[in-house]
């Protein structure tokens, strides 16, 4: 029998660098920060961390803005903090996976900075370049994710250049040769410094159209998305030409080339594009990406009948690759508010983690979801986001899910020995590590426990999936591997529901989750439950 890859099935914890622990006072949280937290990040019984951009940058978009691809800025550390971490995290049993952000880049970048100098420089083509309209206006229509037209005017050039997000993010020319090679350099820095996996940040959006084509309208009962609401004006078009084009495969299948020197490398693609389940099959092959996720469970819809379409359809389309799943993240509003919309209920909390580490896939957990955080509410002024900014009041951008980590009920519990980047909201405080720790029924416990029960399961780590016919308020499904089926079913609803099961089965022990009664053949769950039953 052949080992497992680590990352089939893996539960995969998300660390926000800036949030997650200070240890030099800047307000600001760190490589040695999250060294000195690996103990309890091990403990959780997780399999990987992926800690998000920690790379030189002037954190125009905090980190996701590139100036240097190798090296650690000062505010995070130095390399040889990363080295520790490194060193420590393997030596606790957990894998490594750090962001790589490829299709774009700070306009502080020396490629940039050359590149914008003139139309004849030896990086005057690495970025997307194009002449204004007679009238003066942009070469197209395209827009940014982050509000406006994606074009900046740069009169070195007497040109404008492409930015997908900030005007300080230009995107590179993928196009070109040369910057593809220079970007797999960067990738193979880093593999060959020891880390275990990338997380490739919109990695659909690497390629442009050639010819620059207008992306078509899309009708107003159309304009839902995912990342970004439908009032703003990027909701207003199909992007059919500003990413996701085909030329992006042939790169994919010189990255995963790569990634195949190395012993055991986990690559997982953030894909966001007008079919996101179809382009995650797409890129999801053996030849391409290990892994993909999407931001199609991010978003406010949390019925069973959404979930059960949503991974059915990446089901039906994904034949060859391997899923991943994420209901939180640091783009995203907390799931406990935004699938509960209350700010204290545990009983969600504790059942959100083992309903995102049921599906068949490898699971990202986001720092904080393990304490049953909800959304901070983040005062304007203390806002940093410059998303929110643009975009307030009607969206308040992603501060409210990126707050510093709550360790102690400390007055900035235990984050920071300064001022936080961000406030620290009471709500947090109350909710602590420290705390959670020592109380049998907290919610980080519960996680703790479930975790460590699905490790023994084998069908819920690496088993095909069904879905099961169940009352409106019941998620139901089968998972099956190695002669072990599961039937698992959660109570998404807060009211108590009954379910006379479909099949004969043997209730198990469920750790972590309100548990449903048997009763007969019948299923009594209490708001918020869950079972898990052997198959004969």
């Amino acid at each position: 029998m052949t080992e497992r890859h680590w990352w089939r099935g893996a539960v995969i914890y998300q660390v926000y660098p800036r949030s997650f622990l200070d240890t030099d006072g800047d307000g600001v949280g760190d490589l040695p920060g999250i060294l000195a937290r690996l103990d309890y990040i091990a403990a959780l019984g997780v399999d990987a961390i992926w800690i998000s951009p920690f790379f030189k940058s002037p954190m125009a978009d905090f980190g996701y803005d590139i100036a240097d691809y190798r090296d650690v800025d000062p505010l995070f550390g130095t390399l040889d903090d990363f080295d520790r971490l490194l060193e420590k995290a393997h030596a606790l049993g957990l894998k490594v996976m750090i962001d790589q952000v490829l299709s774009h880049c700070s306009d502080q970048h020396a490629w940039f900075r050359e590149s914008r100098e003139s139309r004849d420089n030896p990086k005057a083509d690495w970025f997307v370049w194009a002449d204004a309209r007679p009238d003066g206006s942009p070469p197209n229509n395209w827009l940014s994710l982050f509000g406006g037209v994606a074009w900046q005017w740069e009169p070195r050039r007497g040109q404008y250049y492409l930015h997908n997000f900030l005007p300080s993010q230009p995107d590179l020319n993928f196009h070109h040769p040369d910057v593809r090679a220079a970007q797999l350099a960067n990738v193979r820095f880093w593999l060959d410094r020891g880390v275990d996996g990338l997380r490739l940040d919109a990695i659909n959006f690497c390629f442009h159209d050639a010819r620059l084509r207008d992306n078509p309208a899309k009708p107003a009962e159309l304009r839902t998305g995912r990342g970004f609401s439908p009032d703003n004006p990027y909701a207003f078009q199909y992007h059919w030409h500003n990413n996701t084009q085909p030329e992006n495969l042939g790169f994919l299948e010189d990255l995963r080339a790569l990634l195949d020197r190395y012993p055991e490398i986990g690559a997982l693609g953030e894909i966001s594009s007008e079919d996101s389940l179809a382009t995650t099959a797409e890129y999801c092959t053996p030849n391409r990406l290990h892994m993909g996720y999407s931001f199609e469970l991010l978003t406010e819809d949390s019925s069973p009948a959404y979930i059960r379409a949503t991974v059915e359809a990446l089901e039906a389309k994904m034949t060859e690759g391997w899923p991943c799943w994420a209901i939180s993240n640091h783009d995203v509003q907390r799931a406990v508010t935004r699938w509960g919309g209350v700010a204290d209920d545990d009983a969600l909390a504790r059942q959100l983690v083992a309903l995102v580490c049921s599906l068949r896939g490898s699971v990202c957990l986001y720092q904080g979801e393990e304490l049953g955080l909800p959304e901070a509410e983040v005062p304007f002024e203390a806002l940093q986001d410059p998303y929110g900014k643009a975009f307030w009041p009607n969206f308040k951008g992603r501060d409210g899910c990126r707050t510093p980590m709550p360790w102690t009920d400390a007055p900035d519990a235990g984050f920071s020995s300064g001022a936080p980047w961000l406030p620290v909201p009471q709500a947090h405080r109350t909710r602590n590590a420290e705390a959670q720790a020592r109380d049998p029924g907290s919610v980080l416990n519960a996680a703790r426990a479930f975790l460590a029960w699905r490790k023994k399961q084998p069908a819920l780590v690496e088993g095909a999936i069904r879905f099961v016919d169940a009352p409106p308020q019941v998620l139901a499904f089968v998972r099956e591997h190695a002669g072990q089926r599961l039937l698992v079913a959660f109570n998404l609803s807060a009211a108590a529901v009954e379910w006379s099961l479909p099949m004969p089965a043997t209730v198990l022990p469920m750790p972590g989750v309100d548990a449903a009664q048997v009763d007969g053949d019948c299923l009594r769950f209490p708001a918020r439950g869950g079972a898990c039953a052997m198959l004969g």
